[in-house]
């Protein structure tokens, strides 16, 4: 699922060169945003490397209902604001999709514009932006994943996590860059109850610690090999993940002594501020929130629907429900983390010398 793949610009700009021959063939200047094409900036997890995601089925679905071709182009949450930013002269994306904080910050520099999907007022308050921003298109939580046949149990703990055993079998995504790594210091600086807490055992960790990884998708694939033994990830990928890879479990980390936390990781997704195709991203937008593709949601994509309005029964749904039992589940402060990100971010790489 997560295997990064991001595509060069040109696979962005041959709408743009279309464009651009259609008006000088004596189109009008209008003919970019008639143009029958949607760019999508996206992070991770959604797309399946077989086909079979949540993203290649309401794709393909989207195409054949309206004649619209998506342009796909995927990386880490991060990397793909920062793309946005540089493009702000010449924007190319109509629709970023990314986790958060990274939604907040995209927000913050400029890159949304408003926009209320049709189907966004049966989500949740706190899975939306209050100024109709950005909104969930896929609910999510964070996590880790162990291999199965390697731990005949999963670890409970963080202490855990830094004994001789996981000596080089541990890897978790780069925070700042990947959603996923970022939530590795939002979840441990809840769980130990302050960033120096946090950060002290993150230094402590990092002796076991293989290093960075941009793409936290690349991970569980080794956790599933033996390559590693414990890696971050999030419940939807790992899920979807662990349906090729028999050997991928899926666990929430402890503080030693209380219950095991996570949070909730949505795929937040915005409108592009001056979008080359805007009305074009609007009903990408619509067509992702419709109760056909959120009844997809845990089916196809292993994930949670954004809408409160969609009961999924399937096979996934109720797995996934199951997993969920017994963890407790906090509400990060997201305006105070998007503040902070970067203080945190150099926090972690001064205490893990990163």
């Amino acid at each position: 699922m997560r295997k990064s793949h991001l595509k060069p610009l040109a696979a962005v700009t041959g709408a743009l060169a279309l464009a651009a021959t259609l008006s000088a063939c004596g189109g009008s200047s209008a003919a970019a945003s008639d143009e029958k094409v949607v760019t999508v900036y996206s992070a991770d997890g959604l797309k399946g490397e077989n086909g079979d995601g949540w993203y290649d089925k309401v794709f393909k679905d989207f195409e054949k209902k309206t004649g619209i071709k998506v342009e796909y182009v995927e990386g880490g949450s991060g990397e793909m604001v920062q793309r946005a930013v540089r493009e702000k002269s010449n924007t190319q994306a109509d629709v970023l999709v990314t986790l958060p904080p990274f939604i907040q910050q995209a927000d913050s520099k400029g890159l949304l514009t408003a926009y209320e999907p049709a189907g966004s007022d049966q989500v949740d308050g706190a899975d939306k932006a209050s100024d109709s921003k950005w909104t969930s298109v896929v609910n999510n939580y964070f996590g880790f994943v162990y291999n199965k046949k390697e731990l005949k149990t999963a670890p409970t703990t963080w202490d855990e996590l830094t004994d001789g055993k996981y000596k080089e079998k541990i890897q978790y995504s780069t925070p700042g860059v990947a959603g996923d790594g970022t939530a590795v210091l939002i979840k441990a600086m809840h769980d130990f109850g302050g960033k120096e807490p946090a950060m002290e055992y993150l230094k402590k960790l990092q002796a076991n610690n293989v290093g960075p990884s941009a793409s936290t998708g690349k991970l569980a694939p080794k956790v599933d090999k033996g390559e590693l033994l414990v890696a971050n990830g999030d419940v939807q990928m790992n899920y979807a993940q662990s349906k090729d890879m028999p050997n991928l479990g899926i666990w929430f980390p402890a503080k030693a002594g209380s219950k095991p936390t996570t949070f909730a990781l949505p795929y937040a997704a915005g409108l592009v501020s001056k979008a080359p195709h805007s009305a074009n991203g609007k009903k990408l937008l619509d067509f992702m929130l419709s109760e056909q593709a959120q009844k997809e949601v845990s089916e196809v994509g292993g994930g949670f629907s954004a809408r409160k309005d969609i009961e999924a029964t399937d096979a996934n749904a109720i797995e996934l429900s199951k997993l969920m039992d017994g963890v407790e589940v906090f509400e990060p402060d997201w305006s105070e983390i998007g503040t902070n990100l970067d203080g945190y971010v150099d926090a972690w790489k001064t205490a893990t010398g990163s």
